[in-house]
C-alpha cells in the first residue's frame, strides 16, 4: 500500500472515535501490537533526539524498501511510533522523502500532545527522513 492510502486508512480509523480518550486508547493498543526491536539495537546510537521518552528505531534496507522497527519505554510513545511506522515501514526510500504526514494534523494528533511529546513527535518523523536519506544517497 503506498504511503498515501495508509494515511487515508488511519484517518478513516480514527474518525470513527467519539473522542481524544478513545482516540488515545487506540494508540496505546497499536503500541501494544507494535513487533519488538531487538534488544541488540536498543542502543544510544538509536535513540531518537528529542523525544521525552526514551524511543529506540533501526532501519533495513531490503529489495529497495526500508524496514523499521522501533521500541519505546512509554505505552502512548510507542503508540505513535506504531503510528509511524505502519505509514512509513516497507517504503521506499524516496517515497518517504516525499511525502508528508498528513495524517498528523487531519486525525488532530499534535494538538492533543503535550509540546514535550508533540516536539518528540516532530523529531520521530525528522529522524524516519534521514534514514530514507541515507539509503537513498547509499542506493545510488
Amino acid at each position: 500500500m503506498i504511503i498515501k492510502e495508509l494515511q487515508d486508512e488511519i484517518i478513516d480509523e480514527f474518525g470513527m472515535f467519539d473522542d481524544w480518550m478513545e482516540r488515545y486508547e487506540y494508540i496505546i493498543e497499536m503500541g501494544k501490537s507494535l513487533p519488538l526491536i531487538e534488544n541488540q539495537y536498543k542502543t544510544n546510537d538509536n535513540l531518537i533526539k528529542g523525544c521525552q521518552s526514551k524511543v529506540w528505531l533501526h532501519a533495513d534496507y531490503k529489495n529497495d524498501k526500508i524496514i523499521f522497527t522501533a521500541d519505546s519505554d512509554a505505552i502512548l510513545t510507542k503508540g505513535i511510533i506504531a503510528l509511524l511506522l505502519r505509514v512509513y515501514s516497507n517504503q521506499s526510500p524516496k517515497d518517504i522523502l516525499n511525502s508528508d504526514a498528513f495524517f498528523i494534523e487531519k486525525i488532530g494528533l499534535k494538538e492533543h500532545l503535550s509540546p514535550t511529546r508533540a516536539n518528540g513527535l516532530l523529531s520521530m518523523v525528522k529522524q524516519l527522513k534521514l534514514y530514507a536519506l541515507a539509503y537513498q544517497v547509499k542506493s545510488s
